[in-house]
C-alpha cells in the first residue's frame, strides 16, 4: 500500500471537511475575540445631567463633542431622577453640578461593569478639570467586594452556555448523527429540560450561597440560568438536527465565536466595537449577562427585554426539533411503506 493510500485511510474526506472546519472556527475565535476586545473605548455611554437650567445646555453640548464620542449625555430633571434612571439602567452615569461648589458629583453603577464606571469617571475627571471644577464619585450600585471587575455575572452565563451546549452535544450524538424519530426528540428535550433546571439551582447557589461573589435572590438566579441551559441545548439540538455533526460546530460558532465576545462581560457594551455591541443583546450570553447583573445589583430591574430574547431561542430551537424528527419520521413512513418499483406494501 503506497503513502497516498495510507494518508487516505488515515483521514478520510469527511474527516478533511471536519478538519477545515475546525480551522475555520479557530481563526474566527481569535478573529471574534481579539477584535471585540483588543480595544476597549467607550462610545455614546448614556449619560445623564443634572446642573442649573443657565448652564445645562452648554455643559451637555461640551460633553457630547468630547474627543470620541464617549458619551451620549441628556439633561436629567434632578439628582434623584438620575439614581432612578441609573438603577432602571436607561443610563450608565450621571454628572450632578453643584450649584453653589465647584465640586460636581459623578454617579456610576459599577455593578453594571467595573470598567465602564472606572472609565466614566475618568472621563468627566478631565472634562471638568479643564473647567477647573472637581468631581466625587458615587456609586449608586456597587459591585460585590467578592465580585472582581464584576466579572461573576458573565463567568456563571458562560458557565450556564458551555452546559447547554455540551449537554445537547451529548444527547444529539448518542445515538446517530440526528433525531431519528419523534419519540427520541421528545425525550431529548425532557432530558435538555431536566438538566437545565438541575444546571440553573446548581450554578445559582455555587455563585451565591457557596462562592458569595454575586448578591440578588438566589431562586431569581436559579430561574435565569434555567432558561439560559434550555435556550442554548434546544437551539443546539435544532441545529445539529438540521445539519447532522456541522451542527455541533454552528452552535459553537454562535453561543461561543460570536456570543461571548458580545456579551458585554469583560467589557460592557458600551466599549465595545459597533458590531459586537449590535449583535450582543441579540444572542443568549449577552441576554443572560444582563440579566444576571439586574437581579445582582438593579433590582431585578430592565429585564423583560433580555428575557424574552432568550425564551426565543428557546422557543424555537424546542420547535425546529420536534418539527424536524416529525418530518424525518413522515420521510421514512412513506418510504416504508412503498415498496421497489413504487408500488404499494400492503
Amino acid at each position: 500500500m503506497t503513502f497516498a493510500d495510507e494518508v487516505k485511510n488515515a483521514v478520510t474526506a469527511r474527516a478533511a471537511l471536519l478538519v477545515i472546519g475546525v480551522l475555520a472556527l479557530q481563526l474566527l475565535f481569535i478573529a471574534s475575540y481579539v477584535g471585540a476586545l483588543h480595544r476597549p473605548d467607550p462610545t455614546d455611554v448614556p449619560f445623564g445631567v443634572v446642573a442649573p437650567q443657565q448652564v445645562s445646555g452648554e455643559l451637555v453640548t461640551r460633553l457630547d463633542d468630547l474627543p470620541g464620542g464617549p458619551l451620549d449625555p441628556r439633561t436629567v430633571t434632578d439628582a434623584a431622577e438620575a439614581r432612578r434612571q441609573i438603577e432602571n439602567r436607561e443610563l450608565d452615569g450621571a454628572l450632578v453640578v453643584s450649584p453653589t461648589g465647584t465640586e460636581d458629583t459623578v454617579l456610576v453603577a459599577s455593578g453594571g461593569g467595573t470598567v465602564l464606571a472606572t472609565t466614566l469617571v475618568k472621563i468627566v475627571k478631565e472634562a471638568e478639570a479643564s473647567q477647573r471644577r472637581t468631581v466625587r464619585a458615587v456609586d449608586v450600585a456597587p459591585a460585590s467586594p467578592d465580585d472582581f471587575d464584576g466579572l461573576s455575572s458573565f463567568y456563571l452565563v458562560v458557565g450556564w452556555c458551555v452546559g447547554g451546549y455540551l449537554c445537547a452535544s451529548i444527547l444529539a450524538i448518542s445515538a446517530g448523527a440526528k433525531p431519528a424519530n419523534r419519540e427520541r426528540a421528545l425525550i431529548r428535550t425532557g432530558v435538555m429540560a431536566l438538566y437545565s433546571i438541575a444546571g440553573g439551582i446548581g450554578g445559582a447557589v455555587v455563585i451565591g450561597p457557596i462562592l458569595g461573589a454575586l448578591p440578588g435572590s438566589v431562586w431569581g438566579l436559579a430561574g435565569l440560568g434555567a432558561l439560559v441551559v434550555f435556550a442554548v441545548g434546544m437551539i443546539t439540538l435544532a441545529l445539529q438536527a438540521l445539519t447532522g455533526i456541522v451542527g455541533i460546530g454552528l452552535a459553537v460558532l454562535l453561543i461561543v465565536i460570536a456570543g461571548n465576545p458580545s456579551a458585554g462581560g469583560a467589557f460592557p457594551l458600551p466599549m465595545l466595537p459597533d458590531f459586537w455591541r449590535a449583535i450582543g443583546p441579540a444572542l443568549p450570553p449577552g441576554a443572560g449577562t444582563w440579566v444576571a447583573r439586574s437581579i445582582a445589583y438593579f433590582h431585578g430591574n430592565a429585564v423583560t427585554g433580555p428575557l424574552l430574547v432568550l425564551s426565543a431561542w428557546a422557543v424555537v430551537g424546542t420547535a425546529l426539533t420536534l418539527l424536524l424528527a416529525m418530518r424525518r419520521r413522515s420521510s421514512e413512513a412513506a418510504r416504508e411503506t412503498t415498496a421497489p418499483g413504487g408500488s404499494t406494501v400492503v
